[in-house]
């Protein structure tokens, strides 16, 4: 992992052109991590989704439902528990 300052990056935005590994931007007057960047193309998908996935992602049950009924279902959810509504 490459780590990187603000100021570099202000300096040198072609930094982010063709990277082929994660960069770390650090502040680094307070010494501090703010952001992580993740290259778009990579050759191995699924190393990179395991990385992002973390310890729960044997946690989430694999459905066939859409993004969007899986949005409407948390809603419905949300609205029973905070106003007692039934379906």
């Amino acid at each position: 992992m490459i780590s990187i300052g603000i100021g570099e990056i202000q300096k040198n935005i072609s930094v982010f052109k063709n990277i082929t590994e994660e960069i770390k931007i650090v502040d680094k007057r307070k010494k501090e991590i703010l952001a992580i960047v993740y290259p778009v193309k990579q050759k191995e998908q699924e190393p990179f989704v395991k990385k992002l996935a973390g310890k729960y992602k044997n946690r989430i049950e694999k459905t066939n439902l859409s993004l969007q009924k899986i949005k409407e279902l948390a809603m419905q959810e949300a609205m029973k528990e905070k106003y007692g509504l039934s379906s």
